[in-house]
């Protein structure tokens, strides 16, 4: 008993002494940060939030009823007070344009713009790594230009312009996707997480499920291309750098199978640059894919947070800046776990 105590013991302050719990931590902090610098940003912008949210036919004394609702005429520390103590109760305060609880709404768009997300990130991994190993692999071939011209291509022409491109050869022109939205009219899917795709699959309802991933092509392709561009033109680079080393030379000098150097020596380590950058990519697409979700009619996380922008909607911009740092920080986490496995020395250095 008294051995298996000592090795519990051990492993809490191996965990307490960890790197991942610093990390875990420090990125509490930053989001503490955060949201200070957020919430102070918000208030001090110029216009009347109350004004806004109400409209301008709204009488003064019921503007100015709503200015005391939501306490705008305290003093920011005393208004950040208050929004604290409502996070710290699970709630994000009140939205100025949907008159919901600004989680409520997060919790309600947000999956819309994950299920996005993942099916970009899925045609981002396998066209990124397909092209980057293929280039890498030929440096100076057909294929290896063809991808150098790609990679300039995709990443001089922004995501929407791919957005609109897609839509009007693939839906209008050749009809073969959908255009708009996340089902077709006529299909319902009772919500149970929020992502289309696996409600259906949840209920049995194939049909849904097939027009769901339907609609998500053109969207997640749109916002994939620009990302694919950009990797498979950095794991190009690395793998050519790689492959020159002395450690790969001597090992082909060793009569060692070149597909044996190239997949298992060669190529983990020069995964290491593009699966931090698809890693970042993802993270900021809750941020960056509100032009593509406008265009499409995705009722997504990015979209409510440009509408809050736009309308000044305090609590619900502060709310989905918060969501984004936490995907950064999500996002930083996985990468050093991946780094770690694709480099082991940098395991041991921590």
């Amino acid at each position: 008993m008294i051995v298996g105590e000592k090795k519990s013991l051990q492993r809490l302050q191996d965990f307490l002494n960890s790197y991942y719990l610093r990390k875990i931590l420090y990125s509490v902090v930053t989001l503490f940060g955060v949201s200070i610098l957020i919430f102070i940003i918000a208030r001090v912008l110029p216009g009347d939030p109350a004004r806004l949210a109400l409209g301008p036919r709204a009488p003064e004394d019921v503007v100015e009823q709503y200015r005391k609702l939501l306490r705008l005429n305290e003093p920011i520390y005393i208004q950040y007070f208050y929004w604290l103590i409502d996070v710290f109760h699970g709630r994000f305060g009140l939205s100025l344009v949907t008159f919901r609880d600004v989680l409520t709404d997060i919790l309600e768009f947000l999956p819309a713009t994950v299920e996005l997300i993942i099916f970009t990130l899925i045609i981002d991994i396998i066209g990124a790594f397909s092209l980057g190993v293929l280039s890498g692999r030929r440096p100076n071939s057909l294929i290896d230009n063809f991808v150098r011209v790609f990679a300039y291509v995709g990443i001089a022409i922004p995501s929407f312009v791919w957005a609109i491109i897609l839509q009007l050869v693939l839906a209008n022109w050749l009809d073969l996707l959908p255009a708009y939205g996340r089902l077709s009219l006529g299909l319902e899917v009772p919500r149970v997480t929020g992502l289309v795709t696996v409600d259906s699959l949840i209920n049995g309802n194939l049909v849904a499920f097939i027009d769901a991933l339907a609609h998500l092509i053109i969207p997640s392709l749109s916002l994939a291309i620009g990302c694919i561009a950009q990797e498979a033109r950095i794991l190009r680079a690395s793998l050519i750098e790689n492959i020159n080393r002395d450690y790969i030379l001597n090992m082909y000098a060793h009569g060692i199978p070149s597909s044996t150097i190239f997949f298992k020596y060669a190529l983990k380590p020069s995964m290491i640059p593009t699966v931090t950058i698809m890693t970042l990519d993802m993270a900021s697409m809750l941020g960056n894919a509100f032009l593509v979700e406008l265009i499409f009619n995705w009722p997504g996380l990015s979209r409510y947070g440009i509408t809050a922008m736009l309308r000044k909607d305090l609590n619900a911009i502060v709310g989905v800046v918060l969501v984004i740092g936490l995907a950064y920080t999500i996002a930083s986490i996985i990468i050093d776990l991946v780094v770690s496995y694709l480099d082991p020395r940098v395991k041991y250095r921590r």
